[in-house]
């Protein structure tokens, strides 16, 4: 059955003809909420809110946007009501969550119990890379961390997220534009991999500490940005960054629950008043 035959049975209420139509980018909305609100059980209870709210509304579609567009808009606004109740992370955030873990035995055996019998707990350096980037976009602005996780992650086009946001064109070029100043100023201070006066060494340390047998080097080249990062300034180390988060999902590579564990002490460190 065509999509437009699935969806004249949907807006007539066949859930199971929803559901075909949704599963084909389910898979992108989970990964999309994930980033947003960097916890595994808040995402999963926002996707299915979105799918039953998607479900009640689809006798309103119109296709004055195309249904993963139009899906994408209330995946967002339920994203923007979560996010509002959340503090913005700090730009010192994975600093911080580096002293708290050590100076928190706790905390840290459950970061060695996940790298020890989680069943996706591989460490790669590529993955902890993309880590970096949904952290880093969390200490955005909310406007502009869905802007730019839309457009540079997802590949909405400016007018698609222009439509998302409900803001004009002209509005959502500003927020991208500031969102990447943004990340690549955080990441002249934090990463090593992009300057050299960076501070964190956090890839090379875990790699040592949740992967000792595998050669760190010879990892660190496989990586473009690794490998290249002289040839590049740093307008062009953000977009090797943005493109080798698009090629991982987040919920299925091989590191998700090292990295879920990660993220859930960003959370307890940034809910901590400072």
């Amino acid at each position: 059955m065509d999509s437009a035959a699935l969806l004249e049975k949907a807006q007539n209420g066949d859930i199971r003809a929803f559901h075909t139509l949704f599963s084909e980018f389910q898979p992108q909305l989970k990964s999309y909420l994930y980033r947003l609100v960097a916890n595994r059980d808040d995402m999963e209870d926002l996707a299915h809110d979105v799918f039953i709210l998607a479900f009640e509304n689809v006798p309103k579609f119109r296709g004055e946007a195309n249904l993963k567009t139009w899906v994408f808009t209330i995946a967002t606004n339920r994203a923007r009501k979560h996010l509002k109740d959340q503090k913005r992370w700090s730009t010192d955030t994975l600093v911080r969550t580096k002293e708290f873990a050590h100076s928190n035995p706790d905390v840290m055996s459950t970061v060695d119990h996940a790298s020890r019998y989680a069943p996706h707990r591989i460490y790669e350096i590529r993955e902890h890379i993309d880590y970096c980037f949904t952290c880093t976009s969390k200490m955005l602005p909310v406007e502009q961390q869905l802007a730019l996780i839309l457009k540079d992650v997802y590949s909405f086009k400016v007018k698609e997220v222009a439509v998302i946001l409900d803001k004009t064109h002209g509005a959502v070029k500003h927020l991208i534009y500031n969102a990447r100043q943004t990340m690549m100023r955080i990441f002249d201070d934090t990463c090593a991999f992009v300057s050299k006066q960076g501070v964190c060494s956090q890839c090379s340390e875990l790699n040592g500490r949740f992967n000792p047998k595998q050669d760190r080097r010879a990892e660190e080249m496989k990586i473009k940005m690794v490998r290249d990062r002289d040839k590049y300034d740093r307008t062009g180390l953000y977009k090797l960054r943005a493109e080798l988060a698009r090629g991982i999902d987040p919920l299925h590579a091989n590191g998700t629950d090292l990295h879920e564990a990660f993220l859930r002490i960003n959370h307890q460190v940034n809910a901590v008043p400072r």
